[in-house]
């Protein structure tokens, strides 16, 4: 019974996370369609708040690796869980003149190319075993979209930075004995470091479960 729930609450995470990417990537690309770059602006505004359900929602994936629900490593769905609402909740949607970037609308693309890469996959597994060719896909397809996903986030941070600097947005003085300044595009500019130190322990990771899962795919053909 207990089994059955966790496959059932499970296939339900995974099927919300896919229709929500699946609605937002149709829309950006229906609406590029249809309108052309002028729809670059509006990405933001169209897909914004489904994209913030998905990605808050994401958060709970964490939760299913810590307790065992879910088969997974950790520690890069936590940095790419962190990295990503960060840069959708503090950067993008702190900033409206960010919001209209034509590179908001390339990261979005770049995420949902990711997930929908990741949710079927967990769908399908759930169903049943996977094949060959699914698990290669879903351990080899995010090695060129990953990187270019963090360089966009990378650039939207760089591309917010004035913002932040002539708004002073999330700048604050602290009354310590000492009067110090928090400037806040200085921490956005010690992150960018960060985001790739992130990013490099985060492929270095998935590239070991990568190697990991395709050994033990070929041990057990070899056993049949």
């Amino acid at each position: 019974m207990r089994c059955s729930i966790r496959l059932a609450y499970l296939f339900m995470y995974n099927l919300l996370q896919f229709c929500g990417h699946t609605w937002i990537f149709a829309n950006m690309t229906a609406r590029f369609f249809s309108f052309g770059g002028d729809a670059l602006a509006d990405t933001f505004y169209s897909v914004g708040v489904v994209m913030s359900l998905c990605q808050l929602m994401s958060v709970l994936e964490l939760f299913h690796i810590a307790d065992g629900i879910e088969k997974g490593v950790l520690l890069p769905r936590f940095i790419q869980v962190m990295e990503r609402n960060f840069v959708l909740f503090v950067v993008i949607m702190s900033q409206e003149e960010v919001q209209s970037k034509s590179i908001v609308c390339i990261q979005f693309y770049l995420w949902n190319t990711l997930d929908l890469l990741r949710y079927p996959f967990g769908l399908l597994t759930l169903i049943s075993s996977p094949s060959f060719n699914m698990l290669w896909a879903q351990h080899t397809l995010w090695i060129p979209v990953y990187p270019l996903a963090v360089l966009a986030e990378g650039l939207t941070i760089y591309q917010a930075l004035p913002y932040f600097e002539s708004l002073r947005t999330f700048s604050f003085q602290l009354s310590l004995p000492v009067s110090v300044y928090v400037h806040f595009p200085y921490m956005l500019l010690a992150y960018l470091p960060l985001l790739v130190i992130g990013a490099i322990i985060t492929m270095w990771q998935l590239l070991g479960e990568r190697k990991r899962q395709l050994e033990n795919w070929n041990k057990k053909a070899k056993r049949k």
